[in-house]
């Protein structure tokens, strides 16, 4: 399969200025790829682009990673109401290597080099980047793109010089790839097309020369009709100390029969053949989930290794046969003396101290509609008597188990 077939196949492209994707199948170019470093791990949001890098990698393409060392201190405004709060040097600092660390995981072996714009940005003056940068861009231009417009008008929170220059800072990077790489094209998420078109026009005008965007679509959880990557807890996570093994295993499998489909094609490096011959199984008896354990199997490995992975796919299996004893240490709370009240537990502070469940309110909420249970039986106060047991499960949903040891 050639590249511009395998990434229509995948669904992996939502904006490009190639008049014909084909023009890839002939010619192998250098590619780059930010990733922003606002927040100390990537998501599984940022796992499909570095997916779509590793397409481009298996077809001979030479990819140019980018971490975002400065653009993260400066903020990208784009999809953003208000201004988001600054960041210091050695926090983005931290996260770029904790960035580092993940891609260098999920790329393996592949052949790719690394870099942080904040090697040439970092010393170039104020005059400098006005005089040759900042004269190529227009003001008027700028206003009109839908993100800055939007905060500029009525009832907008308005922006600052600083998230304003975000897109000429990327179009800078994409003229120091250009120059530096020869990166010919600039892979981005669906919400960047305006800013990677600001490296085109860059590069056009100082180098005359045409280079190309391809933008990935946004990827949307086909049961909910809501943006993919989060869960009840918030955002899925590729650090296994702000999502565990377990919970990122269970988020794959936990996915819908349609969407987990498409995210098979999107996340794992299946092939059409088996691809087919998977849905074709998976279609005589979905109570069977094979694509989700499919799906939460690979991606985890990817992610986590095998070892973890075979170790996470061992705990899903104990706790769907309703065997609770390898329920992942992450999951299991010991009931402090504070929780005890005349010798009854007062569940609802326990569940949201732990972060369980997010709030007060969202267990009153899962306590009326029945989504609550201990040890199989279906809760109704947010008081229990304390068993006689030294330890019970505490169930939300049909899918999260918790031990309670007293």
């Amino acid at each position: 399969m050639k590249i511009s077939e395998e990434l229509a196949w995948r669904g992996l492209i939502q904006q490009t200025t190639f008049k014909d994707l084909s023009y890839l199948d002939d010619n192998k170019v250098a590619f780059y790829h930010g990733f922003d470093a606002s927040a100390p791990s990537q998501t599984v949001g940022n796992l499909a682009a570095m997916m779509v890098d590793l397409v481009f990698i298996r077809h001979g393409h030479k990819a140019v990673i980018l971490a975002g060392g400065s653009t993260s201190l400066v903020g990208d405004p784009g999809g953003k109401d208000s201004e988001r709060p600054m960041q210091t040097v050695e926090t983005i600092a931290y996260n770029v290597e904790q960035a580092k660390k993940q891609i260098e995981k999920v790329y393996g072996d592949r052949p790719f080099t690394l870099v942080n714009n904040l090697d040439w940005t970092k010393n170039i003056t104020a005059l400098e980047f006005l005089r040759d940068i900042g004269k190529y861009f227009s003001v008027g231009d700028l206003i009109k793109r839908d993100y800055i417009a939007t905060r500029l008008g009525e009832g907008g929170a308005g922006i600052s010089y600083t998230e304003f220059s975000y897109s000429l800072l990327q179009g800078y990077d994409y003229l120091h790839l250009f120059d530096t790489y020869n990166c010919t094209l600039q892979i981005g998420g669906s919400d960047q097309w305006a800013n990677c078109l600001s490296g085109v026009d860059l590069i056009r005008k100082k180098r005359e020369t045409e280079v190309h965007v391809i933008t990935l679509p946004l990827i949307i959880n086909k049961a909910t009709g809501k943006k993919f990557g989060k869960s009840e807890g918030g955002a899925i996570w590729l650090d296994e100390t702000k999502t565990s093994v377990f919970d990122f295993y269970q988020f794959w499998l936990n996915t819908d029969d349609e969407s987990s489909q498409d995210y098979v094609k999107i996340f794992t490096e299946i092939e059409k053949e088996e691809y087919d011959n998977l849905v074709a199984e998976f279609e005589k008896d979905k109570s069977m989930r094979l694509v989700q354990k499919y799906l939460a199997y690979h991606v985890t490995t990817l992610v986590h290794g095998k070892e973890k992975a075979d170790e996470a796919k061992a705990q899903a299996e104990s706790v769907f046969s309703g065997d609770f004893t390898n329920i992942p240490p992450e999951r299991t709370f010991a009931v402090e003396d504070a929780y005890i009240v005349d010798g009854n537990v007062k569940l609802l502070d326990l569940v949201v101290d732990k972060k369980i469940i997010e709030s007060k309110g969202k267990f009153r909420e899962l306590l009326s509609s029945n989504g609550l249970s201990v040890d199989g039986e279906t809760l109704t106060d947010v008081v229990i008597k304390k068993p006689e047991a030294s330890e019970m499960i505490f169930q939300v949903g049909k899918k999260r188990f918790y031990k309670l040891t007293f």
